[in-house]
């Protein structure tokens, strides 16, 4: 039986490199595919405080990860590749930590954005904490 490899999405570049990597180098593998919704990301307008703003904000950003996962996943139909879907909700870096650990994922690989300097100090890398954190091995496609 092959791999259970999780791949977290953000849209990115690196996350779709990620997936490249993946379908290239563990063809038997299933893709776990799991996008994030950081509720840190609704704003702090007036608008986010009213119940139907959030709801309206949660379901165009599932409608988003679906759209990702469409896109990712006919990357992987063509080299036939297993793929499954999960969103989750809550901190990026928690939220695939937990998964790996709640789902029997062998490895974790993921993008990096590359950031340094100030940008990262201020910004984090998710990338570096999750390296930190996982119980799992951790790739990073750059």
């Amino acid at each position: 039986m092959g791999q259970r490899i999780l791949v977290p999405v953000d849209g990115s570049e690196q996350a779709e490199r990620a997936v490249e990597f993946v379908t290239e180098h563990h063809p038997d593998a299933t893709i776990l595919l799991l996008h994030v919704i950081n509720p840190a990301e609704a704003g702090y307008s007036a608008e986010a405080s009213v119940p139907s703003f959030s709801e309206e904000w949660y379901e165009q950003e599932k409608a988003r990860a679906e759209r990702l996962f469409d896109e990712l996943e006919s990357a992987a139909d063509a080299t036939g590749t297993v793929v499954e879907r999960a969103v989750e909700v809550g901190r990026p870096t928690t939220a695939i930590v937990d998964y790996a650990d709640e789902h029997d994922v062998d490895q974790i690989v993921m993008g990096s954005h590359g950031r340094s300097g100030v940008s990262r100090i201020l910004l984090g890398s998710v990338a570096e904490t999750v390296v930190r954190r996982a119980s799992v091995p951790v790739t990073v496609a750059r």
